[in-house]
């Protein structure tokens, strides 16, 4: 099959719902379908062989973070003319519905489409304004996914229509398979996440720190991710300042060292997010997950079943939780276990099927029909 998948977001900026494509593409071209994504990206920017850079991209405040997204006339060329070469049998879009290459594609797309919505904002004025304009290019989509509950819930909400919920993939193995960095070990506490994003929830960690290191003063904290180390740790008192550790940027293999590596894994996250890919990611590894009490994340977590959840934003909270659980030996073991056995619904061996069972519907559904027919069939097809 040949898939044209479409990326919002610059491909050089690390971020969920590039890394979600990055794998998506990967293991369909393992599987031996033809693929292309069309990407934002500096021009010095390495990319895959099956990447086409649409340009550079611009940072827009966006969901309560600065997304660098791609749009305008130069954008909507560059679209036309990959959609001209690829000679797609279905196109996939990420997140139709922002000011970006994928709302370009959808409008300059013909035959199936396929969109999968990311955002989880229950209170987008901006989006409720803007449907008047969105909604032609979204009456040409055919089928849509929603990554979480919460997801489809905005889409619903804000757009209309509905979606299968599928969640984002990942490959299980890579994690659960990787070495752990015995310098990472040993009363070690992970956070991966932009630093100065107050949403990823650093500053809430960082105030529960002192209470944690009263308790076990051991205890170290690896925190990997891009930002102000300085102003990270400003509030600290200076004896605790060496208990933090800053990896910056990790690689993938790093990662998964690291989350193989750490006694317990926090994700103190404030808002914002629909899904929670990080948590995957650590479940997979076999890392211990306590994570705020955000919807999103208890659906990842199986209602709380496979890790444990504090109160949002309270850094007291997640110090006494973290204390308990790092003194109790036998509680992380069971995490690991179960976390380990829930995770397996996200891998890609499953979410992939699922992906592909969509495409192959809306394909199988368009070559039934005449052209002139197909504005019907999309209609029945929406999800």
């Amino acid at each position: 099959m040949r898939i044209g998948i479409v990326c919002p977001y610059s491909w050089d900026v690390p971020g969920g719902v590039q890394f979600h494509i990055r794998d998506l593409a990967e293991h369909l071209i393992g599987l031996g379908h033809r693929v292309s994504v069309l990407a934002p990206a500096d021009d010095d920017t390495p990319l895959p062989g099956y990447v086409v850079s649409a340009g550079r991209a611009v940072p827009v405040p966006y969901n309560g973070s600065v997304a660098r997204l791609n749009f305008g006339f130069l954008s909507a060329a560059r679209v036309r003319r990959w959609l001209h070469d690829g000679a797609f049998d279905v196109i996939h879009i990420h997140e139709p519905a922002s000011p970006s290459l994928g709302l370009l594609s959808c409008w300059a797309a013909q035959g199936p489409i396929v969109a999968t919505f990311h955002t989880s904002n229950p209170r987008s004025r901006a989006m409720i304004a803007a449907y008047p304009i969105l909604q032609p290019a979204l009456e040409k989509i055919s089928a849509r996914i929603a990554v979480s509950e919460y997801a489809r819930r905005t889409l619903v909400e804000h757009l209309g229509g509905d979606a299968v919920v599928i969640p984002n993939g990942v490959d299980v193995d890579f994690f659960a398979k990787a070495e752990p960095k015995p310098q990472w070990q040993g009363e070690t506490i992970g956070f991966i996440g932009r630093i100065d994003e107050p949403r990823k929830g650093l500053p809430t960690l960082m105030r529960a720190l002192p209470k944690i290191l009263a308790a076990r003063p051991e205890t170290r904290l690896l925190v990997a991710g891009r930002g102000d180390e300085e102003e990270a740790v400003d509030g600290l008192p200076e004896s605790m300042r060496e208990r933090v550790e800053f990896l910056g940027m990790v690689s993938d293999e790093d990662k998964a060292r690291m989350l193989r590596s750490v006694d317990l894994y926090v994700a103190p996250n404030t808002g914002g997010e629909s899904f929670g890919i990080i948590l995957v990611e650590a479940m997979s590894a076999g890392a211990p997950v306590l994570a705020s009490d955000l919807d999103a994340f208890r659906q990842v977590l199986d209602g709380g079943a496979a890790g444990e959840l504090f109160p949002v934003e309270d850094a007291e909270a997640l110090a006494t939780s973290a204390v308990r659980l790092l003194g109790d030996r036998e509680r992380l073991a069971e995490l690991r276990e179960l976390g380990s056995r829930h995770v397996r619904r996200f891998d890609w061996s499953t979410v992939g099927a699922e992906i592909l069972s969509v495409y192959e519907m809306v394909t199988d559904g368009a070559a039934s029909v005449a052209p002139d027919e197909r504005t019907g069939l999309r209609a029945r097809l929406r999800l």
